[in-house]
């Protein structure tokens, strides 16, 4: 006689391999203000994850909300924002490795508002865009011709899964190093 065991837990089509999803997907809602008007903010969000138990979150999906700058007469102004994976010195752009989101409010004279993003989910045959190793991650905001300070809201979408020790090892290794 033979015997089929058949495993009922559902297979995630795209999960990286060498992970295993350990909760469903969750969305996290964070912000950032300015301390002083135009002045480079960060905040730390904690994911509480475990690196005991090699936990890591996978990134699903990222959208950032940049407050609307100034719109005064004949004068240029902009809000900038960026989610990462390690701590910055700047608002990063999508050329860093450890950028994971950016968006940007812009008034030109005062008059034309234009919004740039590189803040929303990437087309959907992307299985997930990125993977945080470390406990926490980082947002970022500055405003440039403004009066009064600004701030983003956002949310990151995604789930916790746990890795083979050397996924783990080399994600770990991979994200803070390139800091």
């Amino acid at each position: 006689m033979t015997v089929y065991i058949i495993d009922l837990v559902p297979i995630i089509i795209g999960m990286p391999k060498g992970l295993k999803q350990t909760s469903s997907v969750v969305a996290i809602g964070f912000g950032v203000d300015e301390t002083a008007a135009n002045t480079f903010t960060q905040a730390s969000v904690d994911l509480n994850l475990s690196p005991l138990d090699r936990e890591v979150f996978v990134v699903l999906a990222v959208n950032l909300d940049p407050f609307t700058p100034d719109a005064a007469p004949t004068t240029d102004s902009k809000v900038e924002s960026s989610l990462t994976t390690t701590s910055q010195t700047g608002v990063a752009n999508l050329s860093n490795s450890n950028c994971i989101a950016a968006s940007g409010n812009y008034v030109k004279n005062g008059l034309a508002t234009f919004q740039s993003m590189g803040s929303e989910t990437p087309p959907a045959t992307l299985e997930y865009i990125g993977i945080i190793a470390t406990n926490d991650f980082f947002i970022q905001v500055k405003g440039d011709g403004n009066t009064n300070a600004r701030g983003m809201d956002g949310k990151l979408y995604g789930y916790r899964a746990v890795a083979d020790a050397d996924i783990y090892a080399a994600l770990v290794q991979s994200e803070v190093l390139s800091a």
